[in-house]
């Protein structure tokens, strides 16, 4: 009887813990209802359903390989935004310091975007993106084992807006 009520006692703290630290979550949480803004969920099951896809050359192979340690991907965008730069002030506040370190800043014209990166085991398991504009705003979080140069191809063949920055990280670093 200790031993379960220990076990059960574990599992509350690690899922407290966990949903201390999945903030990005509950800002999707709080306007996943509300229609001015549209949605989009991918499920790990549909990134493994396409690592079944055969690839003619090997940067597609690799790019599948990558593709199938995907977990999950979300998007929440608003268009005609009144309070764009509201929301995005929101977002990034919500995102903790103590589990994500900022990866890249880029302000263009109208907009500002922030990449987030989460890492565990040395590895990214989690890329959250931030745009906001004038009039538009976006956030979207990609978990899993990701690969950013993998991701940032991904991006632009699917045109996620903002998805192309990510090969200014190599044009940084040389």
């Amino acid at each position: 009887m200790k031993k379960l009520m220990l076990g059960i006692v574990l599992m509350a703290v690690s899922v407290m813990a966990n949903a201390q630290n999945d903030a990005i979550a509950k800002f999707f949480t709080k306007y996943q209802n509300d229609e001015t803004f549209s949605q989009v969920t991918v499920s790990g099951k549909m990134f493994s359903m396409m690592a079944n896809l055969d690839g003619d050359t090997p940067e597609e192979k690799a790019m599948i390989n990558s593709i199938s340690k995907i977990k999950g991907l979300k998007i929440l965008t608003k268009s005609e935004a009144r309070n764009s730069r509201e929301l995005y002030k929101e977002a990034i506040s919500m995102i903790p310091t103590k589990d994500f370190e900022e990866l890249m800043s880029v302000r263009e014209k109208d907009r500002d975007m922030k990449f987030f990166t989460k890492e565990s085991g040395g590895k990214i398991s989690e890329l959250v993106m931030v745009m906001g504009g004038n009039d538009e705003f976006m956030v979207m979080t990609i978990f899993g084992e990701i690969d950013l140069k993998d991701i940032s191809k991904i991006g632009k063949s699917v045109n996620i807006e903002g998805m192309e920055n990510l090969d200014k990280i190599n044009e940084k670093k040389n």
